[in-house]
């Protein structure tokens, strides 16, 4: 009787499960561009960053000047965190004259969800529907800062999925 570290040699080779793998096929042009995009495809850039240090008056400026409601905070290049609206509103805005000189990284959302740029455009719409976030980071492998999927790129990405398809 063979113990189970021993391999048995009546149950044959290795058979690789994906072998005979068939890829999905989609009747729905927008499905196959959701599945067969990377979330590169959706417009990411540009996109504004803050450092961990940056007052919270100064993170509210740059929202305001530049008319966004998310922020991504970062450090040393890579996304330690999001400043966002919801940030400002939850944890700021009663006590905005108390905390308008503190750093954003004591009221940002830290280690938010991200996507990486290799995932697909479907990823990113699963991330922002799962999660509950209107803002969804993009990084590179090495975790750098690459852009940021918003509600509207999302729908000007699934737009132009339909003109593709209507053409």
């Amino acid at each position: 009787m063979a113990d189970s570290q021993t391999p048995d040699p009546g149950k044959g080779e290795f058979q690789d499960p994906l072998e005979n793998y068939d890829p999905p096929t989609f009747d729905d042009p927008l499905e196959r561009g959701l599945h067969e995009e990377t979330v590169t495809a959706i417009q990411s850039q540009p996109y504004a960053a803050i450092s961990t240090e940056t007052s919270v008056a100064d993170a509210l400026q740059k929202l305001a000047a530049q008319e966004i409601s998310c922020l991504l905070v970062e450090q040393d290049g890579k996304l330690v965190g999001v400043f966002s609206d919801r940030d400002l509103l939850n944890k700021v805005a009663l006590e905005y004259a108390d905390v308008k000189n503190r750093p954003v990284h004591e009221f940002m959302t830290q280690q938010p969800i991200y996507v990486d740029e290799t995932d697909s455009a479907a990823a990113a719409l699963s991330v922002m529907a799962v999660s509950g976030y209107r803002h969804v980071p993009i990084v590179d492998l090495e975790e750098n800062i690459i852009g940021i999927v918003s509600p509207q790129r999302v729908t000007k990405f699934l737009r132009a999925q339909l003109d593709k398809a209507a053409s």
